[in-house]
């Protein structure tokens, strides 16, 4: 177990699952992807930091998932004991920076960031959740094919049969084509969070409110389940924003999401040097 100290801050590798999640709880909605990971499939494949301030009271959690790509770090909790994490316990070469700009600011000794993504974290709960009725479908394994033909114009690779047996989809089908979908990205029914992903409608089908029709038929069947169902929205698409706000998904708060390269050591002094050669064997995965 990696342990480092400061003169005010103590940071440590942690594996409890109680102890993750009492610190995951303090805040259930800014940690709803972390807490799908913490009893997720790949579990396994997340590591996490913790930092203690000089009583001993957790003051920060950082979480490196090596099972993505790219590799999500999650960071909560007070900036410089995430950034006293980093320094020590977790050391990920690049990853996929998930927190606020107070994080960014920390850590930005330590990481080269590419530019912002601003996103919104949108949830809700059974008392403010408002269906919107239409012809969606839950999907099944059987139907991956139809699933990964709609989603291929915005993913480079489909998605196994797990997914959806796994996961909660529906779908709207137009004269038998699949043309709008959305499904799920972590189901944690034993926190009482889910959370809802993956929402697209074909480019010659938008206009007519099939995306707030799966999506509201995602999130009416995950609330039979838990209690509370986010999802993520970049800040500046207003249509979508709007969709989710007539389902009664309020804004809980406001996170950045951008690339991250360690700036220290030998991966960051040949970086240059590979990205100038241009040898695809050489390069990091993106």
């Amino acid at each position: 177990m990696a342990v480092a100290t400061s003169q005010r801050t103590r940071t440590r590798s942690v594996s409890d699952r109680d102890e993750i999640a009492s610190y995951l709880r303090s805040d259930r909605r800014y940690a709803a992807y972390a807490l799908g990971d913490l009893d997720g499939p790949n579990r396994a494949r997340a590591a996490w930091g913790m930092a203690y301030d000089e009583a001993g009271r957790p003051t920060a959690l950082v979480m490196h998932h090596e099972g993505l790509v790219p590799q999500p770090l999650f960071l909560m909790g007070a900036p410089d004991g995430c950034r006293a994490v980093l320094e020590s316990v977790l050391k990920p070469r690049d990853a996929y920076l998930q927190g606020t700009e107070l994080h960014e600011a920390a850590i930005r000794d330590l990481y080269e960031l590419d530019a912002p993504v601003q996103m919104l974290r949108m949830v809700v709960d059974r008392e403010t959740f408002t269906p919107f009725a239409g012809p969606a479908e839950r999907l099944t394994a059987l139907d991956i094919d139809d699933l990964n033909r709609l989603y291929q114009l915005g993913f480079r690779a489909g998605f196994p049969a797990s997914v959806v047996e796994d996961g909660v989809y529906y779908g709207v089908r137009v004269r038998g084509r699949l043309v709008s979908a959305a499904g799920t990205h972590a189901i944690n029914t034993r926190e009482g969070i889910a959370v809802v992903g993956n929402v697209m409608t074909h480019a010659d089908f938008r206009g007519h409110d099939f995306a707030k029709m799966v999506t509201s038929a995602v999130t009416g069947d995950l609330l039979d389940r838990v209690e509370d169902v986010a999802l993520n929205v970049h800040a500046d698409n207003e249509p979508a924003v709007a969709a989710y706000t007539r389902l009664g998904y309020r804004t809980h708060c406001q996170l950045v999401e951008r690339l991250a390269r360690r700036r220290h050591g030998g991966w960051g002094l040949m970086r240059p040097i590979r990205e100038a050669m241009r040898i695809p064997w050489q390069r990091a995965p993106r």
